[in-house]
């Protein structure tokens, strides 16, 4: 891993902030803003833009809140298939709920949420539902046939024309959703001719970090974004309509460029001209401008999309992914340049587990130090490379126990005995719980426990799958977690 800063947060608030009051200014009467990717945790961009906030969009949204309000976006099919959010862990549905409540939190008005693709699903009807009993409003939209290439029938009321209007009351309308695919673009052309029906006259922009257009096409960052959304089929693509108008090659993705023609007939339809020659010209990313050190950014994506192939792997074992978007990632492997030897922690994690024949783990720590642990009597591999990890951060000798062993075994009977575990040894969420407890009459550990917020943003690796406990454990510290797509046993059924 890289301490090293690769862009500038601040230098891009101003910027962004400034391009999107300017695009705002362009509209007179109500503009639409597609915001993509993640307004909140946008932990993507900032394992790939060190120096990145992943709280960056919602503090400038935070800006214009008098005028803004928000609508929540969520494709059916994502609801029914229970599609889970990689880096929160939860379901997109449940993320909806968690939007709402942290917009509220920010006294951000949240004006509905529309439900994109729907076609009856059981699930859909269910989430509507409960939207609807805890007060939320909720809107339908329809798969329109031949979408997006037959734009006589999506411009038309057999098209938009049967979506439910969104009734919206703030002038600035931002769209978002819990991840790509929700139907965020669609959302906003769809308002645009129910607007233009009613009278009113709106604008559209979006704004979007990836892929950056003003970095190459094969840039390490515009490639841990394919990596991102290899699931989804999405490729980054040349700006074809960009190079036509203005002779400037730039950078976009398929889905944005195939939808253009329906923007440009919608706009046509609605003012008679189209204010935007290139799906480039709807967005507002400064993101390109404010990367001061193109080596560690390089650094950081390349490692990025060996951590999104690491993934795939082990969601292709677990039955959730497919062969498809492993070849992908192998093929982005390939055109960035990557290997395991960019994840020192991947060849640490599998020596450890051949010299023992038992599971094991590695955690590089911030100066670049790789520290292992293996599975013991008390210990799950990834419970002793974390307190390994504390250990030597702060100082202590590998042979001094943190949590005396006595205080593991109370522990353990309570797992075996009472709650039907049939793993003896201790999580990383109970190790840290113990050594809570230790650190109240022992120093050393204490001293341990305040080195936790120093393993942010490390890599680690295990040589197996581990438990929801302990990957969910890492995610919350901060652990960039990859495994090898194998289970520790041969069983069927793995928690």
């Amino acid at each position: 891993m890289s301490n090293k800063v690769g862009f500038d947060n601040q230098k891009y608030l101003e910027t962004q902030s400034a391009h999107i009051r300017e695009r705002i200014a362009q509209f007179g009467g109500k503009l639409y803003l597609e915001f993509g990717g993640k307004l909140f945790d946008d932990h993507h961009a900032a394992r790939v833009l060190p120096g990145f906030a992943p709280d960056s969009k919602i503090r400038m949204l935070l800006e214009l809140k008098d005028s803004a309000e928000m609508v929540i976006a969520i494709n059916a099919a994502a609801i029914e298939q229970n599609k889970v959010r990689g880096d929160l862990g939860i379901t997109y549905d449940v993320d909806v709920l968690r939007l709402i409540d942290t917009f509220r939190a920010k006294s951000l008005y949240v004006g509905s949420v529309v439900v994109t693709q729907y076609a009856g699903q059981p699930a859909a009807d269910a989430f509507r539902r409960r939207l609807e009993e805890l007060g939320v409003p909720v809107y339908l939209h329809y798969p329109i046939p031949g979408y997006p290439h037959n734009i006589s029938l999506i411009v038309s009321d057999e098209g938009y024309g049967k979506n439910e209007y969104i009734r919206t009351s703030r002038p600035l309308v931002v769209v978002t959703g819990p991840g790509p695919g929700s139907g965020k673009m669609a959302t906003c052309l769809s308002q645009l001719y129910h607007e233009y029906k009613h009278g009113v006259r709106a604008g559209y922009a979006k704004f979007e970090t990836f892929p950056v257009w003003n970095l190459p096409l094969q840039h390490p960052v515009n490639l841990a974004y394919e990596a991102a959304t290899a699931d989804l089929g999405d490729v980054n693509v040349i700006d074809p309509f960009h190079l036509q108008a203005y002779g400037v090659t730039t950078v976009n993705y398929n889905r944005d460029v195939e939808v253009f023609p329906v923007l440009a007939a919608m706009f046509e339809k609605i003012t008679g001209e189209c204010p935007y020659k290139s799906p480039t010209d709807m967005g507002v990313n400064m993101a390109g401008n404010c990367i001061v050190d193109d080596q560690a950014v390089c650094l950081a994506a390349r490692q990025e999309i060996l951590r999104r192939y690491y993934t795939a792997r082990c969601e292709r074992r677990q039955g959730k992914g497919d062969d498809e978007t492993v070849y992908k990632l192998e093929m982005l492997l390939q055109q960035a340049k990557v290997d395991d030897s960019f994840r020192p922690v991947t060849a640490a994690a599998r020596q450890v587990a051949e010299e023992t024949g038992m599971p094991a783990a590695a955690i590089q720590l911030p100066d670049g130090q790789v520290i292992t642990g293996k599975t013991t009597a008390l210990l799950g591999a990834a419970s002793a490379c974390l307190l390994n990890a504390l250990k030597v951060l702060a100082g202590i000798e590998h042979g001094k126990h943190l949590i005396a062993p006595q205080g593991i075994e109370p522990i353990q009977t309570v797992k075996v005995k009472h709650l039907g575990s049939a793993n003896p040894r201790l999580h990383s969420d109970e190790t840290l719980i113990a050594l809570a407890i230790s650190a109240a009459d022992n120093p050393l550990a204490a001293r341990a426990l305040e080195q936790l917020s120093a393993l942010r943003g490390c890599d680690a690796h295990t040589s197996v799958l581990v438990s929801s406990a302990d990957s969910g454990t890492y995610q919350k510290l901060g652990l960039h977690l990859t495994c090898e797509p194998v289970y520790e046993t041969n069983k069927l059924y793995h928690k």
